[in-house]
């Protein structure tokens, strides 16, 4: 397996873009609970499930966008997406087409892609591992 830093080449640039956009998808959602963007009517509730998914939606998705703790924080995010389908949408019913989740599944798959494949060498894991490396070496 190769170091985040080592990662280059055509796959790479999109496993980079991918995080990127796909976080800053996320973000806004974040930034309609708790900041009232995008339309919103009304913020959530300090501690309040709502609130609590803003800030993991705001700030998981600002770690993801600059690739620190990529891993873990695309884990903890896919957890959070796994969590919203069950709770607000399998409800409604087992098809996410049916029941509007889709983006909660879209979302989660692609947060499991990020926790095994990390953030790209275009990230700040993939800087911090570069200079480890080269330290290693020389």
């Amino acid at each position: 397996m190769t170091s985040e830093g080592a990662r280059s080449g055509i796959p790479h640039f999109f496993l980079n873009a991918l995080r990127i956009v796909v976080a800053l998808m996320f973000m806004q959602h974040g930034a309609t609970k708790l900041l009232m963007m995008f339309g919103a009517e009304s913020a959530a509730e300090f501690l309040t499930q709502r609130w609590f998914a803003g800030v993991l939606e705001l700030y998981g998705g600002g770690l993801l966008v600059v690739g620190l703790f990529t891993r873990p924080v695309a884990f903890l995010l896919a957890g959070e997406m796994a969590f919203a389908y069950f709770m607000a949408h399998f409800p409604r019913g087992w098809v996410p087409v049916m029941n509007g989740g889709e983006l909660s599944v879209l979302f989660c798959w692609t947060f499991l892609f990020l926790a095994a494949n990390g953030g790209g060498s275009f990230s700040l894991d993939g800087l911090l591992a570069a200079r480890r490396a080269a330290k290693t070496a020389g």
